[in-house]
């Protein structure tokens, strides 16, 4: 997806995370999870206008606030 200042992309801060697994559980297709159990985004985090919707709800119920949407 295209903002007017470039990509959106979606991040996690591996230092918030603490592994409850909500993101991987509501957007599959945008995240996994490591060896710990920590989340992670897969590939660039590069979103478009069918998984910033997803990318959102996840931010939106990650309780760390660990997800973020850099527009």
């Amino acid at each position: 997806m295209y903002h007017e200042r470039g990509l959106v992309k979606v991040v996690i801060d591996a230092e918030l995370c603490q592994g409850h697994g909500r993101c991987f559980t509501m957007a599959p297709d945008l995240f996994s999870f490591d060896d710990l159990g920590s989340g992670v985004v897969i590939g660039d985090g590069t979103l478009n206008d069918e998984t910033v919707a997803l990318a959102r709800l996840a931010q939106l119920n990650c309780p760390e606030h660990a997800i973020s949407i850099e527009e």
